[in-house]
């Protein structure tokens, strides 16, 4: 499925490497982040000054089409030498979800004038937000306290806390202390455990989460776990939401039957790593057929990419708080009209 349509004769691009560096470092089940890489597509035509940008975002060890800078910026230049010829056939990119991002989102920004402006809607205008959740690091239990604080100071209603990599006894703690001052009404709770927790272990984990009145929890076991998703998405105490299970499911048929089999109680969308705009589309449109709600997730962009995810959930007009409160975590980066104002994202 593709949002590409109304293609020219002819397309020239190129790309430019970016390194943005974390205000602080941020931790994950996969270490520390300190900086991010990115590419970003710039794209053109001979008879208008018009350029579109999109951004080629990766998350070392998660996205599957990155192995290291030298082979992607090979593959990236393939994809600039003849842009008109994978836009053409997005299906050569099936298994390579953030050039297809970068690809797809510089030819809509292009198509509709240059100014990063892809799709109409309320939000675009200015005249509806985006409820997002506040994100919450993993480091030390005084760090992670501090951050819980200044997202409730901020006026997030959600906050998600990653889980899983330090000890659980800590971050039950943290949870409990948010829960014993405000309840679920006041405060939704969400939990991402990035695939951490072992099928020894995972029925006490959710357990004891779910005691806390959370909302749900990301990814609580390793993908490709079929049946054992299934299985617990079936027992859970508490709501689980795929993410990383989705990474790789490529086609129709693959998306539909994975959806059907593990019948999960959400699904979490980031077009960089489920298969571009376009992937994400047709899960949007799976999931809702299925009647699984789902919500977008940004996955670290910089504000040209978070721009491009924004402005297609604004589509949707989202009443599940949206993952999309990532644009202030570097110490630079590329202007936007993205705002947050008391936990919702607004176009300035």
């Amino acid at each position: 499925m593709s949002l590409i349509h109304d293609l020219p004769k002819e397309l020239f691009a190129s790309f430019e490497a970016h390194t943005l560096v974390f205000k602080l470092p941020s931790g994950t089940s996969r270490g520390i982040l300190t900086e991010k890489k990115l590419w970003i597509i710039q794209l053109w035509s001979t008879d208008s000054a018009v350029v579109g940008l999109g951004e080629c975002s990766v998350i070392p060890g998660l996205s599957p089409d990155y192995s290291d800078p030298i082979s992607y910026e090979k593959r990236l230049t393939e994809i600039v030498s003849n842009p008109l010829h994978f836009l053409m056939h997005p299906e050569l990119l099936a298994n390579e979800p953030s050039l297809l991002f970068g690809l797809e989102t510089a030819f809509l920004d292009w198509q509709n004038g240059g100014k990063q402006q892809i799709f109409d809607s309320a939000f675009l205008r200015g005249e509806r937000s985006i409820p997002i959740n506040g994100l919450v690091w993993m480091g030390e239990e005084s760090f992670m306290h501090q951050q819980i604080e200044q997202k409730l100071a901020d006026g997030f209603s959600c906050i998600k806390m990653k889980v899983g990599a330090i000890d659980f006894e800590t971050e039950i703690n943290l949870l409990s202390s948010i829960r014993k001052r405000y309840t679920k009404e006041q405060i939704t709770l969400r939990v991402d455990a990035n695939g951490a927790f072992s099928l020894t272990e995972v029925d006490e984990k959710l357990q004891r989460l779910a005691d806390l009145d959370l909302h749900s929890i990301e990814q609580p076991i390793a993908p490709r776990q079929i049946s054992e998703m299934r299985d617990l998405c079936v027992r859970t105490p508490l709501p689980i939401a795929l993410d990383e299970e989705l990474i790789g499911v490529t086609t129709t048929t693959d998306r539909k039957q994975l959806l059907e089999t593990i019948q999960p109680q959400f699904i979490i969308l980031k077009p960089s790593l489920h298969g571009g705009l376009s992937g994400c589309l047709e899960w949007i449109e799976l999931a809702t057929a299925a009647e699984i709600p789902w919500w977008m997730t940004s996955a670290l962009e910089s504000n040209i990419g978070l721009n491009a995810i924004a402005q297609f959930t604004g589509l949707y007009d989202p009443i599940l708080p949206q993952g999309l409160g990532t644009g202030g975590l570097y110490e630079t980066n590329f202007e936007t009209r993205l705002l947050i104002r008391n936990g919702e994202l607004i176009v300035g």
